[in-house]
């Protein structure tokens, strides 16, 4: 209460160059202003970035803004009415003068294009490819081929809670060091927002820490820095508590969105079925700056494939700058572009060929033991297979219901027609082929207390749930006894970001290290505190077990038990008398030029049948279910589980039918729609527990891959529907309109 507040100045333009007039004055002539922030206030790097040596977004531009809501100036208030500080937004004083933008990857690599960043020529950022087999030979002699154009939109991620914070100086127990800036914040990755926002201030990362809020949302939105810096660079300036939020339009426009695509693909099949040759390419719009633009370029080339064997493949990815707002991480990175194409392609082969589309699916499914397209093999815990035959009875439901129901429609005059589609998904968990290390520790105090510090942000997934399990689980003690300590730069070890379907899989991992190695130190008090039995700590086994009475640690083993008074014990400086630490690093191997290598330990998979009906005269999509199987390797939290699915789905389903967020025009939840609880059809979901080798317990993640086979489906019912392909999302009704009326052949 009674912080100071900070409202942003923003570019009005797609591109523009700018001049700041008399900040002084500005502020010396209204009461209410503090100061005004700038690039020039900057005292360390005005830079920020995900992946280092691609960071390239200033905090506050200099000079020239590439995307309509950049930054280039803070005004820092004293509480205000917002309808005043509107008004004095208004009169700051900047000069804009808008320059020519490019908005589409097709004008940006013209030569004749504006160059948005000096050492990208071409305005390309980054090309990823995946190759192998003789492709050539594949294409030109198979049974039965489809090409296709495929585009996708710019999506926003629409969580509920926009970017909100505070900061603070904090003095330190030692007064003689300088003090620390505390800092408060919705995000997916505190540890990357210090080390950002440290190089932003200038400072040592030991004068930052980042504590995460309860996060109302991320998708993947939320692993950009936003208002960190901004708050930070405040709060040391004016020595005083500060806090922002950012309104819902300047939410939408200034972060970050799912990658627009285009995508040209051929697929190829042999008279039998399967799959002679896929060649994918795919432009990314990767908008004013890097981001996770290099993510989306290296893992869709991997993913383009699906979970299926080709005799040949090539997939190539490019992302390419434009002035439109920077394209981030958005649950799946990119591959719910690729399955778009791929996975309705595979439908046009099926039809080609009269095999339906579940068998052709079964007949290429990738399955253990076999390579993927990167040449990885995995012996187990691939459960593609099992998701598809789990679908195999509401598949053939949808179809006799369908059928039911366009002979219904036929027969009375009724303009509406049904479609039943499928299609699949895989997706690998964590980082590609790079280090992704995740670390936990666990501490027991004087007093009894299991305190499970975890650094992985729950955004909503269950995260402070599922490694409570584990943690509670790998001790043996009841989950009531776990007292949780919530991902804090300064109080847990840093557990990576929040994305990529890493946090149950890799700090999963991590966390039972660390109550294992608790157990064992427990295990060693015993053997030398014990009051009434002393043993030796290598004579504890699976079999022992703990239990915690108050400050008593009771250890149990073949009859005997040792009774501990942890009361009695000295704590080191934390209050801890037992400390576990678990560091958990996934193996991979890296990529080589034509992308061969190990990118992921595990891959997630899944697949969904989707069944609908079209309005003829309007275009209006109705869905009437989704029934859909993922292999989650362990269901953990089933709950959870099942909750990461409804939501993945909802969220696809916008994708393919109603959401495109347009700049300038759809910065707002009443032009930009979003899917309701009216939209979203029953929901069906079968769990497949493959059992992965690597995972805590067999467990994987499945948030990512909840959203990649939905829209897929949609696209191929609507096929089914209409009997003409669609190849652009969102299939709204105006262009669902235009393809029912086109007279062009499929």
């Amino acid at each position: 209460a009674g912080a100071l507040e900070i409202t942003v100045i923003r570019s009005p333009y797609h591109h523009a160059s700018f001049q700041l007039g008399d900040l002084a004055n500005f502020t010396s002539d209204n009461d209410g202003v503090v100061c005004v922030l700038s690039a020039a206030d900057i005292p360390g790097v005005n830079r920020f970035g995900v992946i280092g040596p691609m960071a390239d977004q200033p905090v506050f531009a200099e000079g020239s803004t590439r995307f309509l809501g950049e930054a280039v100036a803070a005004v820092v208030t004293k509480p205000m009415e917002p309808g005043l500080r509107r008004d004095l937004i208004e009169s700051f004083p900047v000069n804009w003068e808008e320059r020519p933008a490019v908005l589409e990857p097709t004008q940006a690599i013209k030569p004749s294009a504006p160059q948005l960043h000096p050492n990208r020529p071409g305005n390309v950022l980054i090309e990823g490819v995946v190759q192998h087999g003789d492709l050539q030979h594949s294409l030109t002699k198979p049974a039965a081929s489809a090409s296709g154009e495929f585009t996708t939109a710019f999506v926003e991620h629409a969580y509920i809670e926009p970017e909100a914070g505070w900061a603070e100086l904090v003095k330190p127990a030692a007064s003689a060091q300088p003090k620390v800036i505390s800092v408060h914040v919705t995000t997916q990755a505190p540890f990357m927002d210090l080390m950002d926002t440290a190089a932003v201030l200038g400072v040592d990362p030991n004068r930052i820490v980042i504590r995460p809020t309860a996060c109302g949302g991320g998708f993947g939105g939320k692993l950009d820095i936003s208002i960190q810096p901004i708050l930070a660079l405040a709060a040391m300036t004016t020595g005083t508590p500060v806090r922002m939020v950012y309104t819902r339009t300047e939410s939408m426009a200034s972060t970050t969105k799912r990658h627009p695509a285009t995508i040209h693909a051929t697929l190829s099949a042999n008279s039998d079925g399967s799959l002679a040759g896929l060649d994918f390419d795919g432009t990314f719009n990767t908008g004013a700056y890097a981001s996770w633009g290099p993510t989306v370029a290296n893992r869709v080339p991997i993913h383009a494939s699906g979970p299926y064997t080709y005799e040949a493949y090539r997939a190539r990815a490019t992302a390419v700058h434009t002035n439109g707002p920077p394209s981030g991480a958005f649950r799946g990175f990119g591959v719910p572009q690729s399955a778009i194409a791929q996975e309705t392609l595979l439908d046009e082969i099926a039809i080609q060929l009269e095999i339906d589309p579940l068998e052709i699916r079964l007949k290429n499914a990738l399955t253990a033991g076999q390579p993927t397209v990167t040449g990885q093999v995995f012996s187990s815990g691939v459960g593609y297979v099992e998701c598809l035959e789990a679908l195999r009875d509401p598949y053939e439901q949808a179809k006799e219901r369908a059928i039911g129901f366009n002979r219904a429609e036929i027969s009375g005059g009724g303009s509406r027609r049904a479609g039943v589609g499928l299609a699949g998904a895989w997706y690998g968990c964590g980082n590609t082929a790079l280090p992704n290390p995740s670390t936990i520790k666990v501490g027991l105090d004087t007093r009894g207390h299991i305190r499970l510090h975890q650094g992985a942000v729950d955004i909503g997934q269950g995260s402070n749930t599922v490694m409570s399990q584990i943690c509670a689980d790998g001790l043996g003690l009841p989950i009531g006894k776990v007292q949780l300590v919530s991902a804090d730069t300064d109080h847990t070890p840093d557990a990576g970001k929040t994305s990529a379907s890493r946090q149950t899989y890799v700090s999963g991992n991590a966390t039972f290290l660390a109550a294992q190695a608790l157990r064992a130190e427990l295990f060693a008090l015993a053997s030398v505190s014990g009051d009434d039995v002393a043993m030796d700590a290598a004579a504890f086994d699976d079999q022992s077990s703990l239990q915690l009475e108050g400050s008593l640690l009771i250890v149990h083993r073949a009859g005997d038990q040792v009774v501990v008074d942890l009361s009695q014990l000295d704590p080191d400086p934390e209050g801890y008398v037992a400390i576990g630490f678990g560091t958990y690093d996934p193996p991979t191997k890296a990529l080589d030029e034509n992308g061969q290598g190990d990118p992921y330990a595990v891959f997630g998979f899944g697949a969904q049948v989707v069944d609908l009906d079209v309005d003829l005269a309007t275009g209006l999509v109705h869905l009437h279910s989704i029934d859909a199987a993922y292999d989650v390797g362990r269901a953990i939290n089933p709950a959870l589980v099942e909750g990461q699915i409804y939501g993945g789905i909802a969220q696809g389903l916008g994708l393919a039918l109603m959401e495109e967020y347009i700049p300038g025009r759809t910065n707002n939840l009443h032009d930009y729609l979003i899917p309701t609880i009216g939209d979203v059809p029953e929901i069906h979901i079968t769990l497949v527990e493959s059992g992965d080798p690597l995972g805590p317990y067999g467990a994987k993640g499945v948030g990512e891959h909840s959203l990649i086979p939905t829209p897929p489906p949609i696209l191929n019912a609507l096929r089914n529907a209409l009997g003409k392909p669609v190849r652009q999302v969102p299939a709204t009704p105006d262009r669902l309109l235009s393809i029912i009326k086109s007279t062009e052949q499929p």
